[in-house]
């Protein structure tokens, strides 16, 4: 299914002028599966172009800068370190690349079966904060069972509206963060980690499957 889409609106002026190539959407939803963590899983990332794995870590979070540095300081020896690399990458986005990561993403997915209202009390909410901030709202959903999203994202909205845009900036930086690290343990198997965040809908893009699946 794919992730509800928010009426369009003008994008503030913090995002960057060009798109990236279309890749597919992400979500936060909680994943109930995963396998323990073996550095095995990492080689074929380890091992894969510098292009290959870039893309696949573009499916976590989509900052250029932070995939061509992780991808530039591999090997890993294991996931833990991977995502100690990843965290530290993450601290370091300048404004820019949040922007930039911030225009890759889009709202989580509701529960197949929500209501008509839902989507349109979900869509509201994303447009008055799309207006006042200029980017998709993100969230890490981290335990939040699928039946409660709803309620945990619209109630994140309307809390987060009241913050103003440099407070917004450094709580969106995080979410980014917590998301792009749980969408590497869910490609490359931590189970502690891989149940906050389900992999974007078709991480393996449109060329085959990412490095290490």
């Amino acid at each position: 299914m794919s992730p509800v889409s928010a009426p369009f609106h003008r994008r503030g002026s913090t995002l960057p002028s060009h798109r990236f190539p279309r890749l597919p959407g992400q979500v936060a939803l909680p994943e109930q599966k995963g396998a323990a963590p073996s550095p095995a899983r990492l080689e074929p990332f380890n091992s894969a172009s510098a292009e290959a794995a870039e893309r696949a870590l573009l499916t976590c979070l989509r900052s250029l800068r932070w995939a061509h540095r992780l991808a530039d300081h591999r090997p890993y020896p294991d996931l833990d370190a991977l995502l100690a690399a990843a965290d530290e990458a993450a601290y370091d986005l300048t404004p820019g690349d949040l922007a930039e990561a911030l225009a890759g993403e889009s709202l989580p997915s509701l529960p197949k079966d929500a209501y008509g209202a839902a989507h349109m009390a979900l869509n509201a909410a994303h447009a008055a904060y799309e207006a006042r901030f200029g980017h998709a709202f993100v969230i890490y959903l981290g335990d939040t069972p699928p039946e409660e999203t709803l309620d945990h994202v619209l109630a994140g909205i309307r809390s987060r509206l009241t913050n103003d845009p440099e407070e917004e900036r450094i709580v969106a930086a995080e979410e980014l963060r917590r998301l792009a690290k749980g969408r590497l343990a869910h490609l490359y198997g931590s189970t502690e980690l891989s149940r906050h965040a389900a992999p974007p809908r078709g991480t393996a893009g449109r060329s085959g499957a990412a490095p290490g699946r």
